[in-house]
């Protein structure tokens, strides 16, 4: 077992030694500290004390990254943070699970002290089609689902024997945990279709025209299911695919969009009813109910704690010129 204790100024090089490079920032006087197993060649267990800090992952570091590229299972044993991958957000608290990709920027914020159990290894080794492995990546793993509490019960144990077992066994041990995560990955990502069909196309087109625009207030379920000629009900057959309803996804992209505009630098002097309406919410208490919901903050919260210079999607940054 190796151990690392770093300050601030040391957590990029020990995040990129040990998990991906990250842009990191923390507060003055930061201590980390991290313990890790080498279960293989490309797998690793690490048990990690972390201090309140954000690792964001750039788009252009993500680039970098091959299809065999590495990806990191993670379970939260203490604390709380945030974390956002591939247009999700997802709260992470005790016990939760959450599978990232190093393939796909990401952003990681922690306003409090958390510890961390990671499953680092080597995307090849994941026996789930790419799509799969995507689609299943920023979903949280909720603690009371049967396979996580396996998976977690069995990755703890294999942390604390690790150093009794020989190399053939850790590498064993590693790929068990590799299998138990596949039946958990199963477990909470949506059934991706194998082919591209009509259903996926107009599922695609649907999703897109959400994205575009979302600060349209009349764009709802029904306005949504009009405008690409399909009934309410098969909207709803087709947001099955991916795991979620028409309402859902579309709360979920305003909220993202809502998110980003209040984590960027140049909408600080913008008030929250303007970025209410600009992501699509009609009333101010509806959008600040929702948003914390979501995120377990206010909107005005998550703007003292968050805001940095970010990118707004396009069609927000249309609706609303800069200040």
């Amino acid at each position: 077992m190796r151990i690392h204790e770093y300050s601030g100024a040391e957590l990029e090089d020990v995040a990129g030694e040990v998990f991906v490079p990250v842009i990191a920032r923390t507060a003055p006087g930061y201590r980390g500290r991290m313990a890790l197993h080498e279960l293989g060649e490309t797998l690793a267990l690490s048990r990690a004390h972390w201090g309140p800090m954000s690792a964001i992952r750039t788009a252009r570091m993500a680039a970098r990254a091959s299809e065999d590229d590495l990806m990191l299972f993670c379970v939260q044993t203490a604390g709380e943070c945030g974390v956002h991958q591939n247009d999700r957000f997802v709260a992470m608290t005790a016990g939760t699970g959450l599978l990232a990709e190093a393939c796909s920027p990401s952003e990681r914020v922690s306003s409090t002290e958390t510890r961390t159990l990671t499953l680092r290894f080597s995307r090849e080794l994941l026996p789930l089609r790419a799509a799969e492995i995507t689609e299943g990546c920023a979903r949280s793993m909720h603690p009371a689902a049967p396979a996580m509490q396996v998976l977690t019960s069995y990755l703890s144990r294999l942390f604390a024997v690790a150093d009794d077992l020989t190399a053939p066994q850790r590498l064993d041990a590693g790929q068990a945990a590799i299998d138990l995560l596949t039946m958990v990955v199963r477990d909470v990502a949506p059934s991706v279709p194998s082919g591209n069909g009509p259903g996926d196309v107009l599922l695609d087109m649907m999703r897109m025209h959400v994205r575009d625009h979302l600060a349209d207030p009349n764009l709802g379920v029904e306005e949504l299911a009009r405008r690409h000629h399909v009934s309410v009900r098969r909207a709803y057959t087709l947001f099955e695919r991916i795991g979620t309803t028409p309402g859902a996804y579309l709360r979920e992209q305003r909220l993202l969009a809502a998110q980003v505009m209040l984590s960027d630098q140049r909408y600080t002097r913008l008030g929250m009813s303007r970025i209410a309406a600009a992501v699509g919410f009609r009333d101010l208490r509806t959008f600040e109910r929702a948003f914390l919901r979501a995120y377990g903050m206010t909107p005005a919260g998550w703007r003292r704690e968050h805001g940095r210079t970010a990118s707004a999607p396009a069609s927000v940054l249309q609706e609303v010129p800069p200040h």
